[in-house]
């Protein structure tokens, strides 16, 4: 706990976090492998976390705490004077052994040996059992109490603002400047100061204002360093104090910025890149990609002036590697002129609020003529449709048949804007709920987004199945191997708890490829959770999508994941050999 203190007050909480989970597992399991609750006790042990109290009334290594049960099923085999006595104990646990102390208890189960051993059984509570229903509930309700009483004790030592940054749970999330301080820049980087101070302002002191604001700034041949802060005013004075010198019309570091980025924020967060010059550092795109999919973080562009290229690297770098992260973290690359920047701040401020969750997203490269369906539910509040590329006329239609084209910048749907090479359709707030329909045509290649805000959503992990005593799943180390079952665990979460939604399906599809869904088996392990098996994963580039029914307006929704992931096709194993083993 001193460690959890420490890394929080430090603002490393990641760190926090991992030993949180550590300390919480243990704290849980004393109510589960102990008899602190055979002995009649109801509420925590507060002495665990109380260094300066002591743990008490202990059964030494010589004194027998079990008595022996051969079926395994015995209600409580604690011996009759370690009861009377309130003598605390705790089952043993051999993996590799069956040999316990003479008497003692074993924790039991199948990878248990010395439940085998006498005195035989278990008293651990892990699992609801007929044989065990009351101390296994009491033990549930003692860990959970515990576990407040821990967190009380955490968030009581570090403020309310950092106890939830632990744990994750801030009311917005980090945004991230990313900017070019190079002397092409000389004419952008007022603009780009005063696009970052309206977002500042704009979100100071509402719900949306992020919970952290990161600044990178980038040049040629340096960059950094990163400079984070909670606190508004301070970051309008760290932007204030950059300058556009040095670098010229060179290719910039651009990456190794962005990478820093990645690396310091926290995940989920939105990065913002301003630039005039395509990327020095285009060895680092499959690490930039690598570490947008593991933060799913979402990094958009704003790029000004026409691409320069003066420097060539180990291979050509474009504007073109700029729209590809953009499209595989769910951002946007937006090409304006200087004096359309401040015309993006709306943008910016659109994609950084909280609550914001992905309808649709695809991408044409090369473009063509195709219609995109999408369902609009009753949750969804400020949904905006999001068209990148050149040379593109659209038509919107609503469930109702009623459209609005390209040419109308104020219609019967909503308004458009047009800033470079975006276009932003604003919905009005009376839009109808159901299947709406956008079709697309341009010979150019052209992305695609619609979001909105609710609080109908979902979080997944790709996750692997472990054995052992306590069984389960852990999520996947790296990626899912090409062209095999993969297992997701997906929560989630609605307006009134999962019970208020009917998940109908969940699947992986391609963003750039042809619209087919990826078959899948769904189990529901209760409370929102959902394990996921895909017959197949997908190749390219894929996000998973979900569909179901709000039950509280029963009206159709849809969902998909912002960050674009991919398949390995490696996969890499370490064997272990002891100085005895043979190969």
């Amino acid at each position: 706990m001193v460690a959890i203190k420490t890394n929080v007050r430090w603002e490393n909480f990641q760190a926090a976090r991992e030993t949180l989970g550590k300390v919480l597992h243990t704290l849980q399991d004393f109510y589960s492998h102990s008899n602190w609750v055979e002995l009649g006790y109801t509420e925590p042990y507060i002495n665990l976390i109380r260094p300066d109290l002591p743990l008490e009334n202990l059964a030494d290594v010589n004194t027998a705490t079990c008595s022996d049960c051969a079926s395994g099923t015995c209600p409580n085999p604690i011996l009759p004077n370690i009861l009377k006595e309130k003598k605390l104990t705790s089952g043993y646990m051999g993996i590799f052994s069956s040999a316990k102390p003479k008497g003692k208890c074993s924790h039991g189960g199948e990878g248990d040996l010395t439940s085998t051993t006498v005195p035989r059984g278990g008293i651990n509570k892990d699992e609801r059992r007929s044989d065990n229903v009351a101390f296994h509930t009491a033990a549930v309700n003692a860990a959970v109490a515990a576990s407040l009483q821990l967190l009380e004790d955490i968030r009581l030592a570090v403020g309310d603002n950092d106890f939830l940054r632990m744990m994750g749970i801030a009311r917005s999330s980090v945004v991230c400047f990313v900017i070019d301080t190079t002397g092409s820049m000389s004419d952008d980087i007022d603009e780009a100061r005063a696009v970052v101070y309206e977002i500042i302002d704009s979100k100071k002191g509402t719900q949306d204002e992020p919970s952290e604001y990161i600044l990178v700034p980038f040049n040629d041949p340096s960059f950094g360093p990163m400079i984070r802060t909670t606190d508004p005013d301070k970051m309008k004075k760290e932007i204030s104090k950059l300058k556009a010198t040095g670098g010229g019309d060179i290719p910039e570091m651009c990456l190794s910025g962005l990478q820093l980025a990645l690396t310091g924020a926290p995940a989920l967060s939105y990065i913002y890149v301003f630039t005039d010059a395509i990327a020095k550092d285009i060895a680092l795109k499959d690490t930039i990609a690598a570490l947008i999919r593991r933060t799913k973080s979402t990094v958009s562009y704003l790029m000004t002036g026409a691409s320069r290229r003066r420097r060539r690297s180990i291979r050509a770098a474009s504007f073109d590697d700029y729209k590809d992260l953009a499209l595989a973290s769910g951002g946007q690359a937006i090409q304006v002129s200087k004096r359309q920047l401040p015309e993006a701040t709306d943008i910016i401020i659109d994609t950084s609020t909280s609550a914001l969750v992905t309808v649709l997203q695809r991408a044409r490269h090369p473009g063509k003529q195709e219609t995109f369906p999408f369902m609009l539910d009753e949750s969804l509040q400020n949904v905006t449709i999001y068209i990148t590329g050149t040379s593109i006329t659209f038509t919107l239609t609503n469930p109702a048949g009623v459209s609005q084209s390209n040419t109308e910048a104020s219609g019967k749907l909503g308004t458009i804007k047009t800033v470079g090479n975006l276009r932003r359709i604003r919905l009005s707030a009376d839009k109808l709920t159901g299947t709406w329909q956008l079709n697309i045509k341009s010979n150019q290649p052209y992305t695609l987004k619609v979001t909105g805000q609710s609080t109908i959503t979902f979080i997944y992990d790709f996750v692997e199945s472990f054995k052992g005593p306590h069984p389960g799943y852990a999520v996947l180390s790296g990626r899912p191997q090409a062209g095999q079952p993969a297992t997701l665990m997906v929560s989630v979460m609605g307006r009134k708890g999962p019970s208020s939604m009917t998940v109908g399906n969940i699947g992986l599809i391609t963003v750039s490829g042809p619209e087919a869904v990826s078959n899948s088996t769904m189990t529901d392990m209760g409370n929102g959770d959902i394990l996921v098996t895909v017959d197949e994963v997908p190749e390219g580039e894929f996000v998973v999508i979900l569909k179901g029914t709000d039950k509280v307006s029963n009206s159709e929704f849809q969902r998909q994941s912002t960050t674009q992931m991919s398949v390995s096709k490696v996969n890499i194993q370490v064997c272990v050999f002891t100085s005895s083993s043979q190969p």
